[in-house]
């Protein structure tokens, strides 16, 4: 009689450690490591690069004819007072910024200039795109702290026939392509907020049609 208590004791102990080794096999990327925590080690953030599409405000302290806003063309390239044909795709606004004061001062004495980005659309290369059973599957500029659930309400959400759950994010890391699983269904469905993961200057999430 005691032999078979321990046996069923045993075997129920089993049961739960392979219960919870397929609860956590849901959850673990397809390849490497999602941060879905914010107990976990969070990729730092990127400083912000200016793109084609950003509107940019540029101060000149003390010369309100040389202060402008303008748009940056589709070469990445921007025309101020006094400076023609500037590169500023693919610079942060304080790198613009030094570079204009070196441009203005063969003109001005020691220009000050602050450069602030007004409209954000940022780099094509990372930029946050969402293709498959999204409500508005489009391309997002990406926001420092951005995270799924933001992703999410910008595209309007799910459509019925999204298996949430079996979504994937694609990133570079390191140079190299990786493919994590996100729990989407977990997320908007059942509020579960663990499943909140932080999103990188060019992911991709994949979200498939479910399969009935």
């Amino acid at each position: 009689m005691k032999q078979s208590r321990l046996y069923l004791v045993v075997l129920l102990l089993s049961t739960f450690f392979v219960l919870a080794g397929c609860s956590q096999s849901a959850s673990i990327p397809i390849q490497g490591d999602i941060d879905h925590k914010a107990g976990g080690a969070e990729p730092s953030s990127p400083l912000y690069v200016i793109g084609p599409g950003d509107t940019l405000n540029v101060f000149v302290w003390g010369d309100s004819e040389l202060s402008t806003e303008v748009v940056v063309r589709p070469d990445g390239l921007i025309t101020t007072p006094l400076v023609e044909d500037l590169q500023a795709s693919g610079m942060t606004p304080t790198k613009l910024a030094r570079t204009l004061e070196a441009k203005l001062s063969e003109f001005v004495k020691n220009p000050k200039v602050t450069v602030s980005v007004t409209d954000f659309v940022g780099r094509y290369t990372e930029q946050v795109r969402v293709v498959g059973q999204a409500a508005q599957p489009q391309s997002l500029p990406y926001r420092d702290g951005m995270t799924l659930l933001d992703v999410i309400i910008s595209v309007g959400g799910l459509t019925e026939f999204a298996a949430g759950n079996k979504a994937t994010v694609v990133r570079k890391v390191k140079g190299q392509t990786q493919q994590f699983r996100v729990r989407l269904d977990d997320l908007i469905r059942d509020g579960d907020i663990s499943a909140n993961a932080k999103m990188m200057p060019g992911d991709v999430l994949i979200i498939p049609e479910t399969w009935f």
